[in-house]
């Protein structure tokens, strides 16, 4: 692969989260009845960095948990096809029935990693709403799916990819283009 372009910076990556922790603060009326449940793996560490700037501008904590979509994703037996899936495993100690869920993911392209994530979320508990914040929204839906909170839309062709890096996992802070 081939990188076309540095999109986000650290900087960038950092305003992104603040203004999409502001816009759930605003939208929801505060945090309470709200958590955070990022989906594996980098939109584990999103909700996170969600999660303390929230807390950061209302003085106090939101819950994060976490959720593996292996299992719900249509696309398993493509990716699997001589090996076992690799599953490991949702943390969400808590009930999140009635509550407002936010899932967090880092790219939202065809949707389908995101429905996968809406069915783990109800085979967990029955929320009273789910919310969709995403670093990149990079358009190409296959699914009638849309994110309520996005750090920054990037239009892209389906022979680009876009790659996010968080330092949690990557050591580093961006978001880049890259030829297929």
């Amino acid at each position: 692969m081939n990188q076309k372009a540095l999109v986000l910076d650290e900087q960038a990556i950092g305003r992104a989260m603040t203004r999409i922790a502001h816009q759930i603060i605003e939208k929801n009326k505060g945090i309470d009845d709200c958590i955070l449940v990022g989906i594996r793996t980098r939109g584990i560490f999103l909700a996170e960095r969600l999660a303390a700037k929230i807390a950061e501008i209302e003085g106090k904590s939101i819950p994060v948990g976490e959720i593996d979509i292996t299992l719900y994703r249509d696309d398993l037996t493509k990716k699997t096809e001589n090996q076992e899936p690799l599953v490991k495993g949702s943390d969400i100690p808590f009930d999140i029935s009635n509550k407002k869920v936010i899932l967090v993911d880092d790219v939202l392209y065809t949707g389908r990693t995101v429905r996968a994530g809406l069915d783990a979320l109800m085979d967990i508990g029955r929320p009273a709403a789910i919310q969709l914040a995403v670093l990149v929204d990079r358009g190409h839906r296959e699914l009638p799916i849309r994110a309520d909170y996005v750090g920054k839309n990037i239009p892209t062709s389906s022979e680009e990819k876009i790659v996010v890096e968080l330092a949690e996992v990557d050591q580093l802070d961006q978001v880049s283009i890259f030829d297929k």
